[in-house]
C-alpha cells in the first residue's frame, strides 16, 4: 500500500546532530532533481527579493534563511520535521511498533524540495512550496512530474495508491496505467483544517489496521470500519477514484 502524505508548511529542526547525507535517502534515483532544485532555492533565497519569489510574506524571512543551510543544518527524520494538523493526526510516536513499521514502509511525502521521502529519512526544515515559480527553474511541480512516476510507481505495487494530497502537491504526481486504476483520492468535505486533521486519521487508522487493499472498494471497506465514507468511481480513465470521508 502506498499513502501519500503532503509536506506540512510549518517545519522544525533538531538542534544538535550531523548534517544531512543525500545518499541515505529514499528513492535514489530523483537525486539529480534534487540536487538541482536545492541548487535553484538556495540562489533565490540568497536574492533580496526572496520571500517574494518563494511567495511568503517578508516575516518569515527566518524560514526563508533556513534555505541556506540545507546540508548543514542538523538532519531530523521527516516525521519530526513536518508538524501540524496532519501529522499530529498521524500520531507516528503513539502507534504500536508494528503500525509504526508499517507507517515507514506505506507513507510517503510529496516534497516540492526532496520529490519524495520516506518518514524515516533525515532532512532538514526549508521553505519552498510546490506551486512556487523558481526563477532559474520555473515552476516546482513541472520540475518532479517527469521523474516521480518512475518512483512512486514501483512504490505501490499492487495495491491501492492513498492519496491525502492537497491539490498543489497532486500537480507533481498524476498515477498513469495500471495504477491509475487503483488510485483513490481521500477528500474530506467542509474547512481544509478538518480536511488535514481527517486525512492524518485515515493515514494512522490504516496502518494500525494493517489490512492492504488491491482495489477502491477493498479501500472503502477498511476505512469504513472507522468513519463514514462515500465511494465515487473515477470520472473516467486516468482519474483517481474519490473517497469521501466524514469522523463518526
Amino acid at each position: 500500500m502506498l499513502i501519500v502524505l503532503p509536506p506540512s508548511e510549518s517545519k522544525s529542526n533538531r538542534r544538535r546532530g550531523k548534517p544531512v547525507d543525500p545518499s541515505t535517502w529514499s528513492f535514489p534515483a530523483l537525486a539529480e532533481t534534487r540536487e538541482t532544485v536545492a541548487t535553484h532555492l538556495r540562489l533565490v533565497s540568497e536574492s533580496p527579493t526572496a520571500t517574494a519569489d518563494l511567495g511568503v510574506s517578508p516575516g518569515l524571512s527566518g524560514e526563508v534563511a533556513r534555505n541556506l543551510s540545507l546540508y548543514t543544518a542538523p538532519a531530523t527524520p521527516a516525521a519530526e520535521v513536518y508538524t501540524g494538523v496532519l501529522y499530529d493526526a498521524l500520531g507516528l510516536d503513539s502507534m504500536p511498533p508494528s503500525a509504526r513499521r508499517r507507517a515507514n514502509q506505506w507513507v510517503v511525502i510529496v516534497s516540492a524540495l526532496h520529490g519524495a521521502v520516506r518518514l524515516k529519512d533525515r532532512i532538514t526544515a526549508y521553505r519552498l512550496s510546490m506551486d512556487v515559480n523558481l526563477p532559474g527553474l520555473g515552476p516546482v511541480s513541472s520540475a518532479w512530474r517527469p521523474v516521480l512516476d518512475d518512483v512512486l510507481a514501483p512504490a505501490a505495487g499492487r495495491e491501492v495508491v492513498v492519496d491525502c494530497r492537497s491539490s498543489t502537491y497532486a500537480a507533481a504526481w498524476t498515477p498513469r496505467g495500471d495504477v491509475a486504476d487503483r488510485w483513490v483520492q481521500v477528500r474530506v468535505p467542509g474547512a481544509s483544517h478538518m480536511a488535514k486533521h481527517t486525512r492524518g486519521l485515515v493515514a494512522r487508522h490504516l496502518c494500525v489496521s494493517g489490512q492492504r487493499a488491491r482495489t477502491p472498494e477493498g479501500l472503502a471497506a477498511i476505512v469504513g470500519v472507522a468513519f463514514d465514507v462515500e465511494l465515487t468511481p473515477p470520472a473516467r480513465p486516468g482519474k483517481p477514484a474519490i473517497l469521501d470521508v466524514l469522523p463518526r
